[in-house]
């Protein structure tokens, strides 16, 4: 038995978000809150796994806006380091760095009256959380090398794949800054939490693979799309995209069937990769051990929770560690926390680790 597609229509009593597809309860959610903040000058501060759309969603805010008209810039904060970003930022002039051979306008003065977007936020450091702090309160900054003050009348927004209470706590990011962006934060659901949203997706990806390369995929197998659904979706919506995408390009037929689809996927929920442990995960993996080895320090012990918060988390470590093959540096992405913290863990647990 297969399923076959048709191009998404919307809801004809309420207007079309650009680019967006799912018409679950969270994405509605989504939907409600990128409306409603849209037409205000307020900062949002997008929060979601990668992969689940932030940008999209930053978009479709600026679309909608009253600066619609304006540009839309795109930063990706954690693909350059901290002289070239605050470059790419706020600008610079002839000669106030090595390679510097031109002034250049900065990615804020380029959104003047319009919106830009800080993708990973959450990859600056301290000293550049300051200027963007000055940036969010006054509207106004310096080029790198300059003296002079360039004002601009931009809509910040900001996604971050990461927990940013989180960084607060462990220094890496400044607590005025995080309330000045966190005016209206937006949380993306993961894939994972909107099953009923992948047929929808499926649909609106054959659609467009088709197109692209000239093919007529419009059928899914009704068990290629079970197993798509019971897929826990670590790369989320741009996962499927890119198993979208080969399967309409390796098809012989007009159907995606399970035959096209990778491994992983078809093990079922039970398969896991090298995602961040989910809140589920945790919860189960505390209930097992407070039910098997913390019990036993019995019921007169003080520090039982401290036993059963070090147990939890060494296990947490070693999973995470052993799904990254003990490269210290993934693990610690993945776990959110620096590398500093995530080397003193190993030792104080005297677990192993890649250097």
């Amino acid at each position: 038995m297969s399923t076959s597609y048709r191009p998404f229509e919307a809801d004809p009593g309420r207007p079309p978000i650009p680019g967006l597809i799912g018409s679950s309860p969270a994405m509605q959610k989504v939907y409600a809150l990128t409306r409603r903040v849209a037409r205000s000058n307020a900062s949002v501060l997008l929060l979601g796994e990668t992969g689940t759309g932030k940008e999209l969603i930053a978009k479709a805010i600026h679309q909608t806006s009253l600066r619609a008209s304006g540009p839309f810039v795109r930063v990706n904060c954690g693909a350059l380091s901290e002289n070239l970003l605050e470059s790419e930022l706020f600008g610079h002039v002839r000669g106030s760095f090595t390679g510097a051979v031109a002034n250049r306008t900065g990615r804020f003065e380029a959104a003047h009256t319009g919106t830009i977007f800080l993708d990973e936020i959450n990859s600056t450091t301290p000293k550049l959380q300051v200027k963007l702090l000055r940036v969010l309160q006054e509207r106004e900054f310096e080029r790198v090398g300059d003296t002079q003050t360039v004002r601009v009348d931009t809509r910040v927004l900001a996604a971050s794949n990461r927990d940013l209470m989180g960084a607060i706590e462990s220094g890496e990011f400044r607590e005025d800054l995080y309330y000045r962006l966190n005016v209206v934060p937006i949380p993306l659901p993961p894939l994972r939490e909107r099953p009923e949203d992948i047929a929808e997706l499926v649909g609106h990806f054959l659609t467009y693979y088709n197109e692209e390369n000239d093919r007529y995929v419009t059928h899914i197998d009704s068990k290629a799309l079970t197993a798509l659904q019971n897929y826990h979706w670590p790369g989320n919506v741009r996962e499927l995209q890119n198993y979208v995408e080969r399967a309409v390009v390796m098809a012989e037929g007009d159907e995606l069937t399970c035959e096209l689809l990778p491994e992983a996927v078809l093990r079922g929920p039970k398969a896991r990769t090298n995602s961040r442990p989910r809140t589920a995960d945790l919860e189960t993996l505390t209930f097992e051990l407070v039910q098997q080895g913390v019990a036993a320090a019995g019921p007169q012990e003080d520090n039982l929770h401290a036993k059963v918060v070090n147990r939890v988390e060494r296990e947490l470590i070693a999973q995470v560690m052993a799904s990254c093959e003990s490269v210290q540096t993934k693990a610690a992405t993945k776990l959110g926390i620096n590398r500093n913290t995530l080397h003193k863990k190993l030792k104080e647990y005297q677990l192993d680790g890649e250097q």
